[in-house]
């Protein structure tokens, strides 16, 4: 037999932002993720299900850095793409991104099959910021986009199970520390992308788990999966059992026909068959189906409303249509995690594909029925299933051409843990800058002081790795790094002690400082850090040198000076931090819409609103955030102007 699948590597060019450096200070506040529900909803939840709404909940992002140095110039840039093809379908897949699937192409009738984004636009989405929309992605880790939506992952080209050639891409998750495989192949003359999905916990202990895949599809679709009731959650943050496909009076399963942002996560019935389809009024669109692990699926739509509009705009091109999500996860909510027990795994395979179904309009029940009819003659479930017990054998089978290569995180825990993880290595060689220090420390057991001044580099925060920091020499940088791993574990009062040990021989005084601020305001004595804040940044600026690292640096703590300094009413001392910001920092948009606020501190409310006539974008502008709103409000504006019209919820809720 003649295999005709290939995979090749492509580079395209979009219009694209830069997503710049990483936010250098250690991400110690409590996790700002929108999706939380009130108590008073917990009490009506099936038991399963609100056992894992309060299972082992993300508290911080540590040890992951917030990606917030993106801005909206876009220009047109090279971005490496891996395409996946047989006859059929035409896959592409941005390795350097996520592994996003960009593009599904249906090759007989040049339908692209999901929602394709003419553009490349980081937005704050993401659980540590940057995020694009568009295509389908693998978020693992906890409730949220995954850190890793703009990273880039292992990749390479592995045997598949019909004898051709398959995509693997992998990655060791650091939230959670769980490496992970997405394997993906196209059989000859298959209309489906088959995609093999392994989780593995090579712990000692039970871990918490999280995947959804999401797929972006166009909103201009009804929306069909086998369920008579969904979980509804909104930005107001309740999640309540509604009836499908009517809610309110109004067709849910129509993406437009809502006014606001929501999750609908849909009830499937134990031994119905997993799968959500998105079809346009001839029938035509996409379905993906699945092995019953993946259990969940959900529908969220952006809304008819101007703040579901202008976040479209925000995140692509005017004019270049909408999108909306339908989901497939592990547990029936994003809300939940799964235990995953030590020393084991969870997998699963997913089905991508077109549908050509009869119209999707008219009575629910009658529409599912048609629909599921059409998706059993085209992938009956039963060859689902007999894909997937094809691909677990050769989940272990080794890589060969590597096509991309991830971060050195997986290398240093192998190293570590002494883990033998077939099917997905992570060798020594990917180990780089971010891990050479603690590679170090795992060998000689002290962790090496810096060759030269810089801001301090990325924080570990395990146990193990907390461990070995307390056994260490007592020098300031172990000190610093030790008293990050102390306050992720939640002794507080110990990570103080820690970085007030630092302070005594630190040459960089700042970082330990800037902590010890943030220690104090999450204790509620607000003037005793922004006096720390205040003497952070008067440190840094004395020490800063030129170079992106110390630009990053001064803006981030800059902005959190400013805003201690604020909260504390001192709008002078606020004012002469402001003007040790670089020019081309205050500048940006975050930094416009903190100007604003400064003025009002200032008595100053035309001035403020100046501010937003002469327009600002702010650039990293976090989901559900209406901070805007509120300072537009303060300065007496008026209604709100369309451009910052940014509201997922009801303005009285």
């Amino acid at each position: 037999m003649v295999i005709v699948t290939t995979i090749r590597r492509e580079v395209l060019t979009l219009p694209a932002a830069q997503l710049g450096s990483d936010n250098p200070l250690p991400a110690l506040r409590p996790l700002d993720e929108m999706h939380h529900i009130e108590d008073r909803d917990k009490e009506d939840l099936p038991r399963d299900m609100a056992r894992q709404v309060g299972y082992a909940p993300l508290h911080s992002l540590l040890p992951v850095r917030v990606r917030d140095g993106y801005g909206r110039a876009r220009e047109p840039r090279p971005v490496d793409a891996l395409v996946l093809e047989n006859d059929r379908l035409r896959a592409t897949v941005l390795p350097g991104l996520g592994g996003r699937v960009a593009s599904l192409v249906h090759k007989p009738t040049g339908r692209e099959l999901l929602y394709r984004n003419p553009v490349l636009q980081p937005a704050n989405f993401a659980l540590n910021g940057a995020w694009y929309s568009g295509g389908i992605e693998w978020n693992i880790g906890a409730t949220g986009h995954t850190t890793l939506s703009c990273s880039p992952l292992h990749a390479a080209r592995v045997p598949a199970p019909d004898g051709g050639q398959m995509l693997r891409l992998w990655e060791w998750e650091r939230l959670r520390d769980l490496p992970f495989q997405v394997d993906l192949w196209l059989p000859e003359g298959s209309e489906f992308l088959y995609v093999g999905v392994r989780v593995r916990n090579p712990h000692e202990r039970e871990v918490p788990t999280y995947w959804w895949s999401n797929i972006a599809v166009p909103e201009e679709r009804r929306v069909l999966a086998p369920a008579e009731e969904a979980w509804h959650f909104g930005y107001e943050r309740r999640l309540r059992r509604v009836p499908v496909p009517t809610y309110d009076g109004v067709d849910r399963t129509y993406p437009l026909n809502s006014v606001y942002p929501a999750d609908y996560f849909y009830e499937v019935p134990e031994g119905r068959r997993r799968w959500i389809a998105a079809l346009d009024v001839h029938g035509h669109g996409l379905v993906q189906t699945s092995t019953d692990v993946l259990r969940g699926r959900k529908l969220f739509v952006w809304g008819s409303g101007p703040g579901g509009r202008r976040w479209q705009e925000w995140l692509t091109e005017p004019g270049t249509g909408g999108y909306c999500e339908i989901q497939a996860g592990l547990a029936r909510t994003q809300l939940e995690h799964v235990p995953l027990a030590a020393g084991s795994e969870v997998a699963w395979l997913e089905a991508y594909g077109p549908l050509d179904a009869p119209a999707p309009d008219g009575e629910w029940d009658a529409a599912v029925a048609r629909t599921e009819a059409h998706l059993d003659a085209a992938l009956p479930r039963a060859d689902v299933d007999a894909a997937y017990a094809a691909w677990r054998p050769h989940a272990d089978a080794e890589p060969g051409e590597i096509l991309h290569t991830g971060s050195g995180w997986g290398a240093l825990e192998v190293m570590r843990g002494g883990w033998k993880l077939p099917g997905t290595p992570f060798p020594e060689t990917t180990i780089g800058e971010a891990q050479e220090p603690w590679r170090e420390l795992l060998r000689s057991g002290s962790f090496p002081e810096p060759r030269r001044v810089r801001p301090p580099g990325e924080s570990l925060v395990a146990p193990h790795w907390r461990d070995m920091l307390e056994t260490a020499p007592a020098t300031p940088l172990t000190e610093y790094h030790l008293g990050i791993a102390q306050w992720q574990a939640g002794d507080r009062a110990q990570a103080v002690r820690s970085w007030e040990r630092a302070l005594e021989l630190a040459p960089s005084r700042w970082p330990s400082l800037r902590c010890l601020a943030v220690a104090d305001q999450e204790a509620g004595h607000h003037e005793r850090a922004a006096d720390r804040y205040a003497e952070a940044f008067d440190d840094l600026c004395q020490e800063r040198r030129d170079g992106e690292p110390w630009t990053a640096a001064t803006a981030a703590l800059g902005r959190e000076t400013i805003e201690a300094l604020l909260k504390v009413r001192r709008p002078e001392q606020a004012r002469a931090v402001w003007e040790r910001v670089h020019p081309q920092t205050r500048a940006r948009g975050r930094f416009r819409l903190l100007e604003a606020e400064l003025l009002l501190a200032e008595g100053r409310p035309d001035r403020a609103r100046a501010v937003f006539d002469e327009g600002f974008e702010v650039a990293d502008l976090r989901e559900g955030d209406e901070r805007i709103g509120q300072v537009w409000e303060r300065a007496e504006g008026g209604e709100l102007p369309d451009r910052y019209e940014f509201r997922m919820r009801p303005p009285a809720s």
